[in-house]
């Protein structure tokens, strides 16, 4: 049976995972972090690109402009302290990285590999995994520290010229319920996106009959992995079974967790009937008015591939509003 720790980890706690891997066999690795960025940037502060000394690499800072460049400075001579490095700042960064519209970026990039810094790293890859809240205090001068937070307040990132704060958020997470055509394009394009994707099929035809060994399969009732893993208000729940047997089994528990997006698959009308059901047992209409179906945003979409798209664009929009929310008085 597979179990919702087959997930698909997109972004910080994909990097930190790597980072652990790395250091883990013996090697040396650097976590650049996006402190600052004035005018337009590829990438908004707070993004990570961790680099192992072999050359591998993990995150992104950029569109591809600087990460050249960073994996060369720490293959040649990566910094033993944390240093700032400034890109865009005279005509001849803007023409040699080709940042966009004269914008410049801080990084701060950061050693590893010492006793400390694993220890660091691997604290971290476990809050993430438990989902905890927590922020990263890295000095220039000294070691970096870690702090838990009792509320989720959104993440954002602070530098004083002497120490960064970086205060991290649990990642999105999506439960996709019913393997097709269309969870497939979903899963790969939300990955790509920095969503966590776990794929549920119950019924053994499909889950048997799946074909992605790159996405596994969760075989265990929608209804049960919300109540586990997929309740808080960072996790998405998309019905996309065109099955209300599974379909209307997991909206039941979405609709009653704290999920930040619950969305369905269907036409207008076969919303509505699902609507009417959901209510028959015993919803409110409140409470089945936080369902986004049809799911997705109007391109209009026909192709499984085209529905993916919209979805995940109406995902991006909703995490974004999640994001920037003000914390709670």
């Amino acid at each position: 049976m597979q179990t919702s720790q087959s997930s698909l980890a997109a972004g910080h706690q994909s990097v930190v995972r790597d980072i652990a891997y790395w250091l883990g066999q013996g090697q040396k690795a650097w976590l650049c972090t996006i402190v600052e960025t004035w005018g337009s940037s590829p990438r908004p502060v707070g993004f990570w690109l961790a680099i192992g000394e072999s050359g591998q690499w993990s995150g992104s800072v950029s569109g591809g402009c600087l990460e050249e460049d960073l994996l060369r400075r720490t293959a040649d001579n990566g910094p033993d302290q944390p240093v700032l490095i400034d890109y865009g700042i005279t005509d001849d960064d803007r023409d040699q990285f080709q940042l966009p519209c004269g914008g410049r970026i801080r990084l701060l990039v950061e050693p590893l590999y010492s006793k400390s810094g694993y220890e660091h790293v691997r604290a971290l890859a476990e809050a993430l995994k438990r989902r905890e809240p927590v922020v990263r205090r890295v000095p220039l001068q000294g070691v970096a520290t870690l702090e838990y937070r009792q509320s989720h307040d959104r993440s954002s990132v602070a530098f004083d010229g002497e120490q960064l704060v970086h205060s991290l958020q649990p990642e999105c997470r999506l439960l996709l319920i019913g393997a097709g055509e269309v969870a497939r394009y979903v899963t790969e394009f939300a990955t790509a996106a920095d969503f966590s994707v776990t794929l549920c099929e119950p019924r053994a035809a499909f889950a048997d009959g799946w074909i992605y060994p790159h996405i596994p399969v969760d075989r265990r009732l929608p209804d049960d992995l919300i109540a586990e893993d997929f309740n808080d208000a960072f996790s998405g729940v998309l019905a996309l079974a065109h099955d209300p047997r599974i379909d209307d089994m997991g909206l039941l528990a979405a609709l009653h967790s704290n999920a930040f997006y619950i969305g369905a698959m269907g036409s207008r009308k076969t919303s509505e009937a699902r609507r009417e059901r959901l209510i028959s047992l015993g919803l409110e209409d409140r409470v089945v008015g936080r369902l986004r179906a049809p799911i997705g945003v109007n391109i209009p979409s026909k192709t499984p591939a085209e529905i993916a798209i919209s979805v995940v664009a109406d995902l991006i929009a909703a995490r974004h509003h999640l994001r920037a929310a003000p914390p709670p008085l």
